[in-house]
């Protein structure tokens, strides 16, 4: 199928690389077509099996007592990985527990992984689902030990026998070669750093022939979207131009997406790269504050004087004053609001012009009292309201990443973006941090956003 690969497949007491450990390892490598390693064993994973993992893979904490730690293992272990590309089912699962235990003895693994679960979507794209147990009855496969190591490889290989019957060698070959195909880059671009991009979320940077970023650019995929820009620079002028100008690129893994959007926002305003026009964009952000006891009602205010826990008072982000007059002249217009005490009408005797094309109820005349009128401006504005800070203090948003083996814990206080921590130290320095609390509209958006999902973790460090 490939020069050569090894089917690796793992036993867990859990999900998360970062707390949890390898219990059980079982590959078979095969060098041209042929087998050349089958190796199993336990693993002590220096901490209890749960309950729960105990009766799904049948190991117990006696039975992984005696057995090595991974330490002990992991020179075996990388010798048969070594030169081979390493094959699983969900692939970045077990490769991200192989990094994980690696980084702990100080090892930095780099190999070149298969993930079995897209090639048996290429191979039976007729089936909806690929797990193990999906293919073992696909495949009508039984006698082996499911959820134990050696027992879901084996599964896996009977799979490929099977395919290499039923559709021949030649496709089980196109099929993996397609899913490990190089891609095609430019001569100065570096094929093995392309090779390393992880298919997991990010922040990448092109560089030119200096320090300063072309671009800066954020994916929840960042190997397949840095990979788009050489795919797509024969279809836009930016891209072809920005590609030839490439001389290298560089990534930073993040926990998530809301961890990318962050951290790109804040590198291109921080870093100003030239092909980033819509995010590096200069503003001259402006909002309405409403004051019900003062004249004219509404005032309009720079960016630097939005005050983030002011927002009960604020009405609406414009890119400029022209923008937000214009926006404002059509809500006075729907709701007869009296363009004077709005202030956008210079002082004049008599009523203002609004009320003289019936478009205002007279306040300007005598005919409408202020509070009335006030509280028609309230709610004629209601859709227009900045959001107040809806926690009594700091919060924090966590995100996870298996494929990294990364925690990040974003920390907020009335919506400034206050830092982010991945350790306990970092988290108590920025619980106890006292900011100057500055308005920044895309950090506003994005949190907004966040918040309103459901499955968002939101810490409160108030307390």
């Amino acid at each position: 199928m490939l020069p050569s690969i090894t089917f690796l497949d793992l036993e867990t007491t859990g999900a998360t690389p970062l707390r949890d450990r390898i219990t059980e390892i079982a590959l078979v490598r095969f060098d041209h077509g042929v087998e050349t390693a089958r190796w199993q064993t336990l693993v002590n994973p220096e901490q209890p099996i749960p309950p729960f993992i105990q009766s799904l893979t049948g190991i117990n904490d006696a039975m992984v007592a005696d057995a090595p730690r991974f330490a002990e293992v992991a020179d075996t272990l990388l010798a048969f990985l070594e030169g081979s590309v390493l094959a699983a089912h969900n692939v970045r699962f077990d490769h991200g527990f192989l990094k994980s235990e690696c980084k702990r003895l100080g090892i930095t693994l780099r190999q070149k992984v298969l993930c079995t679960v897209k090639l048996s979507r290429l191979l039976y794209p007729q089936f909806f689902s690929h797990g193990i147990d999906a293919i073992i009855e696909r495949h009508q496969i039984s006698g082996l030990a499911r959820h134990r190591a050696m027992g879901d490889v084996e599964a896996i290989l009977i799979m490929l026998a099977d395919a290499r019957r039923d559709l021949g060698e030649g496709a089980v070959r196109a099929a993996a070669e397609k899913l490990m195909s190089a891609p095609t880059l430019p001569p100065h671009i570096d094929a093995h750093m392309v090779g390393e991009l992880p298919e997991a979320p990010g922040v990448y940077l092109f560089y030119g022939e200096n320090d300063l970023p072309l671009y800066i650019g954020k994916s929840i995929n960042l190997r397949a979207r840095v990979l788009s820009h050489f795919s797509a620079d024969h279809a836009s002028t930016k891209e072809m131009r920005m590609t030839q100008e490439m001389q290298r690129f560089e990534w930073i893994p993040t926990a998530g997406e809301f961890s990318a959007l962050l951290l790109e926002s804040r590198l291109v305003k921080e870093r100003q790269p030239i092909y980033n026009r819509q995010l590096r964009r200069e503003r001259q952000l402006c909002s309405w504050r409403l004051d019900t006891q003062a004249l004219p009602l509404l005032t309009l205010v720079g960016e630097d004087d939005i005050h983030p826990a002011d927002m009960d008072c604020l009405f609406g982000t414009f890119k400029s004053k022209r923008q937000a007059t214009e926006a404002l002249r059509k809500i006075a217009e729907q709701h007869q609001l009296c363009l004077k005490v709005l202030g956008l009408e210079s002082d004049r005797t008599g009523p203002c012009f609004a009320y003289q094309l019936k478009r205002c109820k007279g306040l300007c005349c005598g005919q409408e009292s202020a509070g009335m009128h006030a509280l028609r401006v309230q709610q004629a504005l209601i859709a227009h309201k900045l959001k107040s800070w809806p926690f009594a203090g700091k919060i924090g948003i966590e995100e996870y990443s298996l494929d990294h083996d990364l925690k990040q814990i974003h920390v907020f206080e009335h919506w400034t973006y206050l830092g982010v921590a991945e350790d306990d130290e970092t988290l108590l320095a920025l619980r106890q941090q006292s900011a100057l609390l500055k308005f920044d509209l895309d950090t506003y958006k994005l949190l907004l956003k966040m918040l309103a999902q459901k499955k968002t973790r939101v810490l409160n460090l108030s307390v």
